[in-house]
């Protein structure tokens, strides 16, 4: 799933000259002088044109039999292009795809099973929230590639004037009262719009509910349990203490032009919403802090949906072997941590962590994605997001609706969207 990560953010988004690196021209049948040229799609600002030219200058070197040409992709309209590709007779040897996107490709039976390489590429330490999106009906398709997730983004004057150290705030009920302190004159303790669902999901995810279950080869809608209605109860409680909108979500407004023009000591934001922040504001330079969700616990972190990127092999490639050894060397340790460095994103091992340690605003989303997840792995997702229920649902409770009525509503809703292809 596409988790707009850095959008308006020009210094880690360098997208010129980003439409094919190869240092040799291919001739129509893939070779060039001997090797092998494989074709990648790569998707608009997943990596910088840099680390992309340092990776192709690096994987050919290693590898002279093999040349890269990389095709850069736009999110908008992307599943379709892929699901024709993957139909025809002429798909690319490589794709990046969204996480949660793998489960809707791989059911048509054009992806590559890659579950004889798992151990080989390091999978007991992958993220869960890339490497579960990843596998379909017990096989592994999507190897992941990097994650993002959200944390906290605060005021750091603000705290200090309130007397909030943010260092203390590990549980839910350490942030509640944290955040009802700084809720004070025209400080909003935190800006919380009414619909941002993927902050819900965490919260319902702690207290062991899920969006939806599956059981017999159904789909059930999972608000409605005890546990989700909890995650929504902390939910309403954390927007209350705020000015958010009840009826939009982050983008409406955007967020972190909210945080620039006024008076709000905290958001719920990926690590580059604070770049956006500053360059909306740029007094606010070096005042800007950030803190993985609390969980209900001190010793763990609040869930989080993991977004991010797989890669996957079509099983139309003529050149699988060369397209392995490129997700391999991608995927690897090595340029795991580079990427990383790079681009503030959590590496795709839990192993890997420390390679963002001296990153703030990475080394919190590294925390967290510990306690990543996904949306449910199943090709129906898609058409519960494409009605999107769960924002229905989240301002019907928050301006007045009753919780259990309301989440049995979404939850019918979801269970209908998820079992209408099947």
């Amino acid at each position: 799933m596409k988790l707009r990560l850095f959008a308006g953010v020009s210094v880690l988004v360098m997208t010129a000259g980003l439409s094919a690196c190869s240092s040799s021209s291919d001739d129509s049948d893939g070779s060039s002088g001997g090797s092998t040229t494989i074709d990648v799609w790569l998707m608009r600002d997943s990596v910088s044109a840099e680390f992309q030219k340092d990776f192709v200058k690096g994987f050919e070197a290693a590898h002279p039999d093999i040349d890269v040409k990389v095709q850069i992709q736009e999110w908008d309209g992307i599943g379709e292009k892929v699901t024709a590709a993957l139909a025809s007779s002429d798909a690319p040897d490589v794709i990046e795809t969204g996480n949660t996107q793998v489960a809707q490709f791989a059911q048509s039976g054009g992806l590559l099973d890659l579950s004889d390489k798992t151990d080989e590429l390091g999978g007991k330490d992958w993220l869960k929230g890339l490497a579960e999106p990843g596998a379909y009906e017990g096989k592994q398709y999507g190897i992941p590639y990097y994650a993002a997730n959200r944390v906290v983004i605060y005021r750091t004057d603000l705290f200090k004037e309130a007397g909030v150290d943010p260092a203390a705030v590990k549980t839910r009920d350490q942030w509640v009262a944290a955040t009802k302190k700084l809720n004070s004159g025209d400080t909003q303790g935190i800006y919380l719009p009414g619909q941002m669902w993927y902050a819900l999901a965490g919260f319902v995810w702690d207290e062991g509910g899920d969006l939806a279950t599956e059981s017999g080869g159904k789909w059930q809608g999972g608000l409605d349990t005890p546990e989700a209605i909890r995650g929504m109860e902390f939910y309403e409680k954390l927007q209350a203490l705020g000015k958010g909108p009840k009826d939009s979500d982050e983008d409406s407004p955007p967020q972190a032009d909210v945080m620039a023009k006024g008076k709000v000591a905290q958001v719920i934001s990926t690590p580059g919403g604070a770049n956006v922040i500053v360059e909306n504001n740029p007094e606010l330079k070096g005042k800007l802090g950030f803190f993985p969700i609390p969980g209900k616990t001190a010793g763990t972190p609040g869930a989080v949906f993991t977004g991010g990127s797989d890669l996957v092999i079509p099983t139309a490639s003529a050149k699988q072997d060369a397209a392995y050894t490129f997700i391999k060397e991608l995927t690897g340790d090595a340029w795991q941590k580079k990427l990383a460095v790079a681009m503030s994103y959590v590496p795709n091992k839990t192993t890997l962590a420390d390679a963002v340690a001296s990153d703030p605003g990475a080394s919190a989303m590294a925390v967290g994605a510990a306690e990543g997840h996904a949306t449910p792995n199943t090709p129906g997702w898609a058409a519960v997001e494409a009605k999107n229920p769960i924002k229905d649902y989240m301002t019907a409770v928050l301006t007045g609706g009753d919780a259990e009525k309301e989440a049995a509503t979404a939850s019918d809703t979801i269970t209908t969207a998820m079992n209408s292809g099947s």
